[in-house]
């Protein structure tokens, strides 16, 4: 009978979606003698005019068109390292600071900055769009100098960011706006995001030369006739010192040339600024770039980050800072960046900001700052001395390591290839990005015997 039954209802079969079909929990009687059921995949039948009718709920995704979107390249690496159970696994992919035991470290004066929250009673009310004062004043002071005429001619707007991927966000959405058609000019190669946020901002852009692998350094040439090549107007991304992924700056005198050269063309310098005085350990060093192209009366866009020098990863706390000739296009800027920031996440959050008020504000703070950063700094430095000690002392083949020197910051561009990076990862559980950068900041005095043996066997014996 159960057989029969089915067999007569498979002439008159129908599909549907009916998950809203019940009313106040019961079934509802359809036209055709269907009983609807709450819940998916379930169905019933009941006999009209001899027949039998049946439903079949199909549980269809609206978003079944949308595909599995590739991991993050960088995020990606922490996650295949946690996934790792070898007791000698390293990750120097993200780059974040770890101290010689490989632990994430809290600095000291953040922690003074944020009992000085709690001591007064600081409040957690939403601030203004443009973000918190006395972070703008304490950050463009920090950038440019407090005496800088620039400042004292209020010619710069200040609006505080999402950390230095929202602050670059917003000045792609400032160009996007303002200079429809304009070209972003980005360094090959650069941080992976960069051309993620221009993409999405929907501003064109194209590369410029300036890693030379056959050297392992600058391709200052190329990088020069790039920029010259480039239509008049055209904004130049440059990274305001420890360049991500290759640690490769500029001497004095090329930033000098690339200065006159991005003058000549009428481009506009647009800074990434992640690394200030956690680079060299000194604030007024790692700022020299920028405030050489201000100090010739350029107008500049520079993104500010504080994940790196004050270990604010998480806290999200940056700005984007643009250096107009005049009082009154400042005003009419920063009018517009707060135009644009309100729609995309209305105004920032206050906690970081106001640890780096306090800090930057607070002479005494300041101080035990700089010398935190310069102890940070340090150990950095040391472990790339000490890796290079250990690969020249071990490598009998006569390779010229000594851009592990050259090169500044908490990365170091191996020039190893993909296959290469592959090797370090699979037999020796090395993480890192697949275009050969290390993060020295995950590496510990310890540990550096063991990366020069990875470094090594996969530069010698992997093509």
């Amino acid at each position: 009978m159960a057989s029969s039954l089915l067999s007569a209802a498979s002439h008159t079969v129908s599909a549907s979606l009916f998950s809203h079909q019940t009313h106040k929990g019961k079934p509802k009687i359809g036209a055709n003698g269907l009983r609807f059921c709450k819940g998916l995949n379930s169905f019933s039948n009941s006999r009209s005019s001899g027949r039998i009718s049946m439903a079949v709920a199909v549980n269809v995704s609206r978003f079944e068109g949308i595909p599995m979107a590739p991991p993050d390249p960088i995020l990606g690496v922490s996650e295949a390292f946690k996934a790792d159970n070898s007791d000698v696994k390293l990750n120097l992919g993200v780059g974040a600071y770890r101290t010689e035991e490989l632990q994430p470290y809290v600095l000291n004066v953040v922690k003074k900055a944020e009992n000085l929250m709690l001591e007064r009673g600081d409040n957690k009310e939403y601030l203004p769009i443009e973000g918190l004062a006395a972070f703008n004043k304490a950050t463009a002071d920090l950038l440019l100098g407090a005496d800088n005429p620039a400042i004292k001619q209020q010619r710069v707007a200040t609006v505080q960011g999402l950390s230095g991927t929202g602050s670059l966000r917003l000045g792609g959405a400032l160009i996007e706006r303002h200079f429809p058609g304009a070209k972003v000019l980005i360094s090959s190669p650069t941080w992976g995001n960069h051309k993620n946020i221009f993409n999405d901002a929907r501003v064109p852009w194209s590369e410029y030369r300036y890693y030379d692998p056959k050297t392992v350094g600058l391709d200052f040439e190329g990088m020069i006739e790039d920029i010259k090549s480039a239509p008049e107007g055209s904004f130049v991304l440059l990274h305001g010192c420890a360049h991500n992924p290759t640690g490769i700056d500029p001497t004095p005198e090329q930033w000098e040339k690339i200065a006159d050269v991005i003058q000549e063309k009428n481009h506009i310098p647009f800074f990434d600024v992640a690394y200030q005085g956690f680079a060299s350990g000194s604030l007024d060093e790692d700022a020299a770039s920028v405030r050489l192209f201000v100090a010739r009366g350029m107008e500049v866009l520079v993104a500010q980050s504080y994940s790196k020098n004050l270990g604010l990863y998480a806290e999200r706390i940056g700005a984007i800072n643009v250096i107009s000739s005049t009082p009154e296009s400042a005003a009419r800027v920063k009018s517009q960046l707060k135009r644009l920031a309100r729609p995309m996440y209305s105004n920032p959050p206050v906690h970081g900001a106001r640890i780096v008020a306090d800090v930057v504000g607070n002479p005494t703070l300041f101080n035990e700052w700089k010398a935190e950063m310069e102890v940070m700094a340090g150990r950095i430095k040391n472990v790339r001395q000490q890796l290079y000690d250990s690969i020249t002392s071990k490598d009998k083949s006569g390779k010229d390591w000594s851009f592990i020197l050259r090169q500044i910051g908490m990365f170091s561009f191996t020039g190893l290839n993909k296959n290469q990076s592959d090797n370090m990862t699979n037999k020796w559980h090395v993480y890192m990005t697949k275009d050969g950068r290390i993060s020295l900041a995950g590496l510990s005095l310890a540990k550096c015997e063991y990366l020069a043996d990875a470094i090594i066997d996969s530069f010698h014996n992997v093509s």
